[in-house]
Formats: structure tokens, sequence, C-alpha cells
């Protein structure tokens, strides 16, 4: 019984030694053994560029670092401006922009091939009280150019903690200027409402920041409370909504829509699968106008489409930035994250927005052209809406 005991004990003690070393020394086991326990070639020879340089190169660079800048390479060789790379510093903050309420100088913006276009300054925020505007463009934050950096790591750039400054270039009307900000907390509603009275009609109008997590709720709550207040129609305002969630998209247009399909995605990962409305329309039959601009891209092109397709919205202001993909976010075990495209979506008549593969296409055409011009305090654009509207509702 204990020779027994002891040639087991012996046994796990060989076959411990043995993998112990063999974990050090992969070359020494068998091709098919080696590839399923350290990865295949490509993963070793990856693995073991960054081990040189970390070993070899004349200055310390931290393994999480090249990690890191390896992962980064790999995304930035697709050529997509769409996907990217967050390490967990980044992931962090890309978590924290969905929220309604940040740290930062209060703009909204979208890519631009110099920097950020800016969209939208909000009112009380450090940009507006610096004179900043939509238009300018920021090329560089503390002297760091933009300049071939994704749009979410630029903005990450920008935010940071409340109190602390940060420094930014811009172009505005050809020149440039900087203008030093201290960073606060913003807090942008995600959904804002008001009413208005065209020619003796109530009309709600109904403005949507990006499609968060529940922001149909708030939609859903806004447009009860203008029918309760007596309008005859909605606008709903998509401008500077750069997008979200695809999910928000449906249950969003659920509100206008009492049947159909109104999204179908297909990827080569991806199973193809079709989003229709949930049959929980608020607003299901009434006037309806949306409200687009360049910035209108993504999960609001979704929804400015469907309803297009459909003819239950008439579509006011310019045309919106055409994309015709969709992004799946992979989060890794080193806290950071992959934000990469995962496949193209489809409004009901089938047509995709975008160019050829990630490239911008020509977006959703309005049926009724309006533009606003921010050198006027009044809001052109959405005049012409509510006029459109009205005569639809009187």
């Amino acid at each position: 019984m204990i020779t027994r005991v002891l040639a087991t004990v012996l046994t796990c003690l060989l076959l411990l030694g043995a993998g112990v070393y063999l974990g050090g020394h992969p070359e020494g086991l068998p091709g098919p053994v080696r590839d399923a326990l350290v990865g295949d070639q490509d993963t070793r020879v990856v693995q073991e560029a960054i081990d040189e340089v970390r070993d070899t190169y004349y200055r310390d660079i931290p393994r999480d670092q090249l990690a890191d800048e390896s992962i980064r390479g790999l995304v930035k060789s697709l050529d997509d401006r769409f996907s990217n790379y967050f390490d967990p510093k980044e992931y962090a903050q890309f978590k924290q922009s969905q929220d309604s309420e940040f740290e930062g100088v209060g703009i909204s913006v979208s890519q631009h091939p110099r920097g950020l276009r800016i969209a939208e300054v909000f009112d009380g925020s450090p940009a507006k009280r610096a004179g900043i505007e939509a238009g300018d463009v920021v090329i560089a934050v503390n002297g760091r150019s933009l300049k071939g950096r994704s749009q979410d790591q630029s903005v990450a750039l920008i935010k940071g903690q409340p109190g602390t400054d940060v420094r930014l270039t811009l172009l505005h009307d050809g020149k440039e200027r900087s203008e030093t900000l201290t960073r606060s907390t913003i807090s942008v509603p995600v959904v804002a409402s008001k009413m208005e009275t065209v020619d003796g009609t109530k009309l709600g109008v109904v403005r949507l920041a990006q499609f968060s997590s529940g922001a149909h709720a708030e939609v859903y709550a806004a447009i009860r409370r203008a029918l309760d207040k007596g309008a005859k129609g909605i606008v709903f305002d998509l401008r500077h909504n750069g997008g979200g969630l695809v999910t928000e998209a449906q249950l969003v247009a659920s509100a206008f829509l009492e049947k159909g399909k109104i999204v179908t995605t297909k990827g080569r990962s991806v199973p193809e699968r079709s989003l229709s409305a949930t049959g929980d329309a608020v607003a299901g039959k009434t006037p309806l106008v949306v409200l687009v601009d360049r910035d209108t891209a993504s999960a609001s092109e979704i929804v400015a489409g469907a309803l297009q397709d459909y003819g239950r919205a008439e579509l006011v202001g310019t045309r919106t930035y055409g994309k015709g993909v969709f992004q799946q976010v992979i989060e890794l075990s080193n806290g950071g994250a992959l934000d990469i495209t995962a496949g193209q979506y489809f409004t009901p008549k089938g047509r995709n927005l975008g160019g050829k593969g990630t490239a911008q296409g020509a977006g959703l055409a309005p049926d009724v052209k309006a533009q606003d011009d921010p050198k006027t305090p009044k809001d052109e654009a959405l005049a012409t809406a509510l006029r459109t509207l009205q005569r639809e509702a009187a």
C-alpha cells in the first residue's frame, strides 16, 4: 500500500517537472500537442517578437505596453476608421462616454481627416464660454496631433478629471488658434423635448442625442407628454446623433411603426438577423417628420431609413453620414477591448447606406432640404421641419 502511494507521488512529481520544463521549452513538444497547448506558429512568432523587443531593445519597455501596441497595429492594418483597439484605460473612458454625464469640455464631434469636427457646443460648457463654435476642427490636444487617430482615441485625449486643463488647437475659418479649457462635469440629456405652435397647430419636438441603453424609454415618455399636451404631430430630431446600440434603434423605430422589418444585419461571423417592430407603437399614426444632418449616422440612419422606406415620415435636412456597417465590442482579458466592424446593415428596402466596404457612402437623401445657419440665432432647419409637419398635421 505504501509502495503504491510513493509510486503515485513520484509519478505526479515527474509529470509536474515535465510540464514545467516543456512549458518553457515548447519546441520539445510534438507539433499537434504544441499547437494545442501554446498556440499555433503565428501566435508563437508574435509572442517571440514581443519577447525579443522586451529583452533586446536599448531601453526598457513594459510588456503590457508592447502587447497594447501589437494589438493596435493589428487593428490599424485593417484600414478601417470604424475599428479600434482600446487599451484598459481607454476602454474605461469609452464606457464612461456612453453615459449622459461625462468629464470634458462640452462638445459633440464627428471624424475629420485632420482630427475632430465639432458638431455641437453645449450651453454652459467650457467650450461655449471659450467661444468655440460648431464647424471648428480640433487638430491637436495638448500639442499632440489628432491626424491619423480614430475618433474615440481623439476624444479620450480631450476627456479627463474635472478641474484639470486641456489645450485644444483648432481650425476656425481656416485659421489656427489655441484655447486652454478647464474640464468640468458635463450633463447632456439623452432626450430633450418641447412644444411649438405653428399657425395655431400644436407640435411636439423630441430630440435624441444618442442610442444609449434605455434611450427608447425616454423617447416614449417624451412622445406621450407631447401628445397629452395636444401635439398633432412630432418632429423627431436626430441631428448630431452619431448612433449607438442597434437594439435601441429597433425599439425607438417601434415607437412610430406598428409592424414591419426595421433593419437586417449581415456579417461573416455573426448570423444574419432581422429586427422588426415590437408592436408597442405610441405614435403609430401621428404625423411625423425626422430632422437629419451630415452627423446623423449609424443607428440614427437605421431609424430614419426605416421610416423613410415605409413612407412613415418625411426626412428634413441634409444628407446623412452614410455609414453602412456596424461594430461589435469584444472585451479582452487585459481589461481592454476590440471595437471592430462585424458586418453590414440594410434598411427594409435592402438599402445599404455605406460605400464599398467600410467607405463612407451617400447616406440618406432628405425629402425636404434644409440647413441651419450657425451664424444666426434661429434654427432654420427646425423651422422648415415644423412648417413641413404643420401642413401634414393641420
